[in-house]
């Protein structure tokens, strides 16, 4: 897990996706004077990869290049029709190339580097489980502090945002719904189990949606970051364990990691974000980025056909009605500026030493417009020494944990406290920490405003956050004499913060 990070209406989603290509510098359907089915180049067969066909979604377009595909000895996986976007498999190396000239075609790209017989998420270290001993004297500190879940009194995450207090108010609707995309889910937990939807539950591995009965949850035991993000939403007040930051309304899971590698594939990711759209999810977490690539580059055709591909997805389920909140990253890097080293990617191959530009190479899903980013901060609320930021980038911030901010608790674990597979509880700490915390807020404000659009969502998000501002020094996150970061803005918004740290208590009252 060491590489985990380091993250609507049929007829509006052509121009919706037009918008987007427009504004990153690429113009779409540049292949529309080619002819519908070109000829297929090839000279050998090479390893079978998965690629996105992105195209226009009239049912003409639809049938000739799904012909097209064929043609260039493409074997189509699944068509997203309402959004336009194909996954395939092919051996053809010239399968991208040839597509790209195909009328109708928008965009078209391997979305892996390795082959198919060979993920990032956003946690930052490796997990510290809770042992027997730790857990039963935390039992008696959460009871002697009136806490009314046995391990509560280490939940320091859920005080610095008033999510104890707002529980008592309005824990959340039971008609609000958080998917989890992710590693995915125990639902067996006994603190998840009560507020588990296995209705809008499936494996998206592969970019086709399985929902068999258990898909959904996690491949091995090791793949605890879903289950361990699930309970900081939605972990039952019910006297168990801990509690979530909306312990009543109900959550679900919609696994993406592949069983083998665990990365986060971005076909997997498309069929994520339309099943949720489709199956009635008000909200989306994503404490991940696409793989391969940490930051997708308009100017490289593969990486673009990612971002079009993903892009599609996840404007469709916020014009269905979901809003999607996702995690900034962990590279400490600021996505404000115009100057970003790369050493990982791609992380499915041998990883190259890269320069990019954020404002044209972008962290998918995080950076997609009408996703609510989310730095990390520590228990005295400063930015956690990992966090990536940015001035305009950062919407709101969220307790993800910092070792080096040490809370006053029974365990001094800076770290966020939540479940794990097989019953079981664990330290973690990430911006993959800090989005659920952002996502359960906004379930808590889903379920005071049920009407609220995704927009009108995270207008609100905005609203009830505090802004503690930026430091008044240098930035040193981990205390070693050397300035770490530069935090840009005032004290209504900016880099570190966005808007400001999400308040739960607010958002119920």
């Amino acid at each position: 897990m060491a590489h985990l990070r380091s993250r609507r209406r049929l007829a509006l989603a052509v121009p919706v996706v037009l918008s987007l290509t427009a504004s990153l510098g690429f113009l779409p359907g540049t292949a529309s004077a080619a002819p519908n089915t070109a000829p297929v180049a090839r000279t050998a067969d090479g390893p079978e990869l998965a690629y996105v066909v992105n195209t226009r979604t009239d049912r003409h377009t639809i049938a000739s290049v799904r012909q097209a595909i064929a043609a260039a000895d493409g074997t189509i996986v699944v068509t997203y029709d309402r959004i336009g976007v194909f996954v395939v498999h092919s051996a053809n190396p010239d399968f991208a190339k040839t597509l790209r000239t195909v009328r109708g075609v928008q965009s078209a790209g391997a979305t892996r580097t390795a082959p198919l017989t060979a993920a990032g998420t956003t946690d930052e270290g490796a997990a510290q489980y809770l042992t027997k001993a730790q857990a039963a004297k935390l039992s008696g500190a959460s009871a002697a502090a009136g806490e009314s879940e046995p391990l509560e009194a280490d939940q320091w995450d859920l005080r610095a945002i008033g999510a104890d207090q707002a529980a008592k108010i309005n824990p959340g609707s039971r008609k609000v719904t958080v998917a989890v995309i992710d590693t995915g889910v125990d639902d067996t937990h006994p603190d998840l189990a009560p507020n588990f939807s296995a209705s809008q539950s499936a494996s998206c591995v592969g970019g086709k949606a399985d929902t068999s009965y258990g898909a959904w949850r996690p491949a091995k035991p090791e793949h605890y970051h879903g289950t361990h993000v699930a309970g900081e939403i939605a972990a039952a007040r019910n006297g168990i364990g801990v509690a979530g930051v909306a312990p009543n309304v109900e959550v679900s899971a919609i696994k993406v990691a592949d069983p083998v590698s665990e990365l986060f594939y971005p076909e997997s990711v498309v069929c994520a974000f339309v099943f949720a759209a489709d199956h009635g999810v008000e909200i989306t977490n994503n404490s991940y980025y696409v793989d391969p690539w940490l930051y997708n580059c308009m100017d490289d055709p593969d990486q673009r056909a990612i971002v079009d591909a993903v892009d599609r997805a996840q404007r469709y389920a916020q014009h269905k009605g979901t809003l999607s909140v996702a995690s900034a990253g962990n590279s400490n890097d600021d996505l404000d500026s115009h100057s970003l080293a790369d050493a990982s990617s791609p992380d499915d191959s041998t990883a190259v030493n890269r320069t990019v530009d954020p404002h044209e190479c972008f962290d998918v899903p995080t950076q997609l417009p009408g996703v609510v980013t989310v730095s990390a901060t520590g228990v005295s609320k400063a930015k956690s020494y990992y966090s990536s930021y940015g001035d305009g980038v950062i919407d709101v911030a969220a307790p993800g944990g910092d070792k080096y901010q040490i809370p006053d608790t029974p365990s001094k674990n800076g770290r966020i406290l939540s479940t794990m597979p097989g019953g079981q509880y664990g330290f973690l700490q990430g911006t993959s920490m800090a989005s659920p915390h952002v996502a359960g807020v906004a379930a808590l404000l889903k379920s005071a405003h049920p009407w609220a659009s995704p927009a009108e969502l995270q207008a609100l998000l905005k609203a009830q956050a505090d802004n503690p501002g930026c430091p008044a020094g240098p930035y040193d996150g981990n205390g070693d004499g050397v300035v770490d970061a530069t935090c840009v803005g005032g004290e209504r918004v900016n880099g570190f913060y966005g808007f400001g740290i999400v308040n739960a208590l607010r958002a119920v009252k």
